[in-house]
């Protein structure tokens, strides 16, 4: 049987992956609408589009990071590798939705490493950047 702190510690560690994700799913949101508005009225060429997406869900994922795990010290490289897994799937349901439409493929797998990998990443910078203070 577990002790009490250590049901404890995996509370707090899933509590902070799940804040995180929800924190970077809402912020791809609203950029992602508010990028949708600009191309609506300033119009921007197809070739950018995709590249801007990409860098939406860099920041997305930055920043689900940096509000869970800010004042971390530890696993910032697990945390950020979960938070740009469940980001990646939660984003693709969400989008897909709103576009009616489904489609598990290669880009849907290279979206999954590429989110886990910025996670890594970003999980790493977040958790050491108190460190260097």
């Amino acid at each position: 049987m577990e002790n009490v702190e250590v049901k404890h510690s995996k509370k707090i560690f899933w509590m902070q992956i799940l804040k995180g994700t929800l924190m970077a799913v809402s912020f791809s949101l609203v950029a992602i609408l508010v990028f949708a508005l600009i191309i609506k009225f300033v119009g921007i060429t197809d070739t950018l589009i995709s590249p801007i997406n990409q860098v939406i869900k860099v920041i997305s994922i930055f920043i689900g990071c940096y509000y869970s795990l800010r004042g971390n010290n530890y696993k910032g490289l697990l945390k950020g590798i979960y938070i740009g897994l469940f980001y990646t799937m939660l984003a693709f349901i969400l989008f897909s939705s709103l576009s009616r439409s489904f489609a598990l493929n290669l880009t849907f797998l290279n979206d999954i490493l590429f989110g886990m990998i910025i996670g890594a990443i970003c999980g790493i910078i977040i958790v050491n950047l108190k460190k260097n203070k």
